[in-house]
């Protein structure tokens, strides 16, 4: 998993309430077996005219010239900033993966569903709960200025305006300590491999017919 420090990256406002995971990665795109390839149709609704399926070229399809991500001002933002209950629905972990995929590292709103919040964490994506007061005028500043930019500093744990305003946010220590290190749930886990090959080997010599394979 890519670590998280410190990340500059261009804004995307996603001006709706409750975007759920469908929406974020519509149904038929669930068939895929792989952890790839998402990114090309993250809010794949939204974005097309027309209905799109797995392995399909984006280059052949329909664009949606009014979808927030279509619009030349908003190409390779990274810090999508959206409204309450961002990600509520179904538990998909692939919505983190296509955001991800996608290009997003941050995402800043008043407020994200719980399991799809989790997710980001495995997934390397910071999501940033803050005020809603702070987040519409963050949305009134990104819509008036052209190129707007945050920078997210977890460390510090604050988000960094272009005038240099400081936003402070919370983030629980555990989930800052796997960003910050990129660890996901297996690097977690190999962090302890000297331990667990010493544990293999002691017990292979234990129990030795652990090593035979049966016929």
């Amino acid at each position: 998993m890519q670590a998280f420090t410190l990340h500059k990256g261009l804004v995307a406002p996603m001006d709706r309430e409750n975007v759920d995971t469908d929406a974020i990665i519509p149904k038929q795109f669930l068939k895929s077996i792989k952890r790839t390839g998402f990114g090309p149709n993250l809010f794949d609704e939204w974005r097309y005219l027309d209905h799109g399926e797995p392995g399909q070229d984006p280059g052949t399809r329909r664009a949606n010239p009014d979808f927030v991500l279509n619009q030349p001002r908003y190409t390779g933002a990274s810090v999508l900033l959206a409204r309450q209950n961002f990600g509520c629905g179904s538990s998909r972990e692939h919505a983190p993966w296509a955001l991800e995929q996608y290009g997003f590292r941050a995402l800043i709103a008043p407020s994200f569903a719980d399991i799809f919040f989790n997710n980001c964490f495995k997934n390397g994506v910071l999501p940033i709960v803050l005020p809603e007061s702070a987040v519409n005028q963050l949305f009134d500043e990104v819509k008036a200025f052209p190129g707007y930019q945050l920078t997210v500093d977890l460390p510090r744990q604050v988000v960094i305006k272009p005038d240099g305003a400081e936003i402070p946010f919370d983030v629980q220590p555990f989930r800052k300590y796997c960003l910050v290190n990129g660890f996901d749930d297996i690097g977690l886990t190999l962090r302890h491999s000297d331990k667990i090959k010493a544990f293999e080997a002691e017990r292979l010599a234990r129990m030795p017919w652990l090593a035979q394979r049966v016929r």
